[in-house]
């Protein structure tokens, strides 16, 4: 009985996530803030070109290259805004991973993700691996 106790107490120990201190991450907080604080900016910038927005809207006289145009804008517009969206609750995800010390931990799989895909991107939650299936 004893035995089965320790063989899981091992393999409990083995699965354990590494938690990175908290002095290490405040930068990586700190910039991912940063970031979250542009992508807002961006946003409320992209909202405002939007032509199909109150304030820009064009009369409903206008002549069909205009009309045309506007379509164009807001279909560009809505894409880029779906995109930031995107981008901010990716680097919202990362900023309460390092809250609570998983930030560089694989979600996933509970691997470390590796060093230049944080640098690249950080605020990757998952590692290339798990990513690739995730793809297929």
């Amino acid at each position: 009985m004893k035995r089965r106790i320790l063989k899981k107490a091992k393999v409990v120990k083995a699965k354990e996530a590494v938690v990175f201190p908290k002095t290490l991450l405040i930068p990586v907080a700190n910039f991912l803030n940063g970031q979250l604080k542009n992508l807002y900016k961006r946003k409320k910038d992209i909202e405002k070109e939007d032509p199909f927005s109150q304030d820009s809207r064009v009369t409903d006289n206008a002549a069909p290259d205009t009309e045309a145009d506007e379509q164009f804008g807001h279909a560009r517009t809505s894409a880029i805004k779906q995109q930031i969206i995107r981008n901010i609750i990716q680097t919202r995800k990362a900023l309460s991973r390092v809250k609570i010390g998983k930030y560089g931990i694989c979600e996933n799989c509970g691997r470390m993700i590796d060093t230049d895909r944080l640098m690249i991107y950080p605020e990757a939650t998952i590692c290339v691996n798990c990513e690739r299936k995730r793809e297929k």
